[in-house]
């Protein structure tokens, strides 16, 4: 960079010091002064803009004017500050504002303040959680924040787990760690010394249990899918089928995940049901709440989790319900005789040395499949400290309420066609265009059918005005599936989208 700020050292000079002379000081106020300026584009720009309805969801270009407008050519030399600035702002811009109240398409949404400044800091800190000497503050909180949770699920005599980089991962670790307990030789050994495991989870679970398969060496042929019900929950009878069935193969069955929350209907497993199966043939239960673990902040609703204090394991995602900035995945599990960690263990010498100066089982990174680890559970204690369980709890009532007044205002108006009653915050609906209303239910109009939604996606991609997601399930033709999390979002919001998908389709 060429131009210099107040008589002080340029940025470049400041972040490549080896280029000044050896006795001069590093002079932080350009570093300062440019984070200053940044993090007033982001109030404007990503804070007050992005959570403003008047304001688009997103600024959609095609792939190849977006690399144009982006200028994503990395050069040897540096951009002057104000040029930085704008790709900041550009950045931003043509991003997709997941906090907008319009924006419905993830399993997640909505700003919250507390835990985005919490992201804040942990950046700035940049730490890494594998040992109390490097990250102590975070160190603590993971441990506080696991151990309310651990309440929370209903382990009375405490747990394990950790925090790590998503809810895949989180099933990732609930696969090896059950392949342990079972096979603790794997570790060692590896397939040569194992019989063959099978995996067993419902045909509406995440498809990361298939990729842990994959991943794990196990198969992805030797992961048993469990038919659904219509409503999309496990049938325990049929399990118990799959089971016998494996067993008649001579392979060894060891884990069943059971899903609370799925990603379609968001339909829970019959988890107390599965956990009797369980029991009765020794197998290791893992949970997968990780969307709809949320629920057991409420006392109206954590009955869709009854049961998940007998799993073995259970995987939560904080960024999703409970809105936590991404990533904020908790992996628990009810063991506590150091399973987790004899599992992962590898005794690197430079990191966990047994000799410290302080208690070394504050020393949790050897628990971990990573090395460096973000201290992501600080985005969740700030955001609980700052609102309290009580908020928490009217936060998810609150997104359940609406839910409910979406899929009664679905019911109402004429064109529109819920594919089935809501049970968690999961709305999954057909827009029927005129031309279509007359056609009896059959071959043709699902054909005509599935084209819609596509199309009315596009439209409202280009148009910026709010994002829903689309998709077929099984015979279904394409359907919407809206979610609703955030507390920003109105019923006002909720009337806007069945009027705009009905001005963006009705001429299909």
């Amino acid at each position: 960079m060429t131009r210099q700020m107040n008589g002080h050292s340029t940025l470049e000079e400041l972040m490549n010091p080896d280029k000044c002379s050896s006795d001069a000081a590093v002079d932080m106020e350009p570093a300062e002064s440019f984070i200053q300026q940044a993090m007033e584009i982001i109030i404007q720009e990503a804070v007050k803009k992005g959570t403003n309805v008047k304001e688009k969801v997103c600024e959609w270009r095609p792939p190849e004017q977006l690399k144009e407008l982006l200028d994503l050519e990395l050069k040897d030399t540096g951009e002057p500050e104000s040029k930085i600035l704008q790709r900041c702002r550009d950045a931003i811009r043509y991003s997709v504002k997941t906090s907008h109240p319009r924006f419905f398409n993830q399993l997640f949404a909505g700003m919250e303040p507390h835990s985005m400044v919490a992201s804040f800091i942990t950046e700035a800190i940049k730490t890494s959680l594998y040992t109390y000497e490097v990250a102590p503050v975070f160190t603590l909180m993971e441990d506080a924040v696991l151990k309310t949770m651990m309440e929370l699920i209903g382990w009375k005599d405490g747990g394990d787990g950790l925090f790590n980089p998503g809810g895949s991962m989180s099933n990732m670790y609930a696969v090896n760690l059950a392949r342990y307990y079972y096979c603790p030789d794997f570790k060692e050994i590896g397939i040569y010394g194992s019989p063959r495991l099978v995996m067993l989870t419902s045909q509406e679970s995440h498809y990361s249990i298939t990729k842990a398969a994959a991943l794990l060496g196990l198969g992805t042929k030797n992961v048993y899918v469990v038919p659904s019900d219509n409503r999309g929950k496990m049938i325990p009878s049929a399990l118990e089928e799959k089971i016998h069935l494996a067993k008649s193969e001579g392979a060894v069955p060891f884990i069943v995940n059971a899903t609370a929350g799925t990603t379609v209907f968001g339909a829970f497993d019959p988890i107390d049901e599965i956990a009797d199966i369980c029991q009765k043939h020794n197998l290791w239960l893992h949970v997968d709440a990780c969307w709809g673990g949320g629920a057991l902040m409420s006392k109206k609703h954590k009955h869709l989790l009854k049961g998940i204090h007998r799993a073995n394991s259970v995987a939560w995602n904080l960024h999703k319900m409970l809105m936590a900035t991404l990533q904020c995945s908790a992996f628990l599990v009810r063991d506590k005789s150091c399973l987790l960690q004899r599992c992962h263990c590898a005794g690197a010498s430079y990191l966990f040395q047994q000799d410290k100066f302080y208690d070394v089982s504050y020393d949790t990174g050897d628990k971990s499949v990573q090395c460096s680890r973000k201290p992501d559970a600080f985005k969740f204690w700030l955001m609980w400290k700052a609102v309290g369980t009580r908020e928490l709890e009217n936060r998810v009532d609150r997104a359940l309420e609406m839910t409910r007044y979406l899929a009664q205002e679905i019911k109402k108006r004429e064109g529109f066609r819920l594919v089935i009653e809501p049970e968690f915050a999961n709305v999954c609906f057909w827009y029927i265009p005129p031309s279509l209303r007359n056609l009896p239910d059959g071959p043709e109009l699902r054909k005509k059918l599935h084209a819609v939604a596509p199309v009315v996606k596009e439209r409202m991609m280009k148009s910026g005005t709010m994002m829903i997601g689309y998709q077929k399930h099984g015979d279904k033709p394409n359907f919407f599936r809206m979610v609703v999390i955030s507390p920003q979002v109105k019923r006002q919001d909720l009337d806007f989208v069945l009027e705009e998908i009905h001005r963006l389709g009705k001429d299909l």
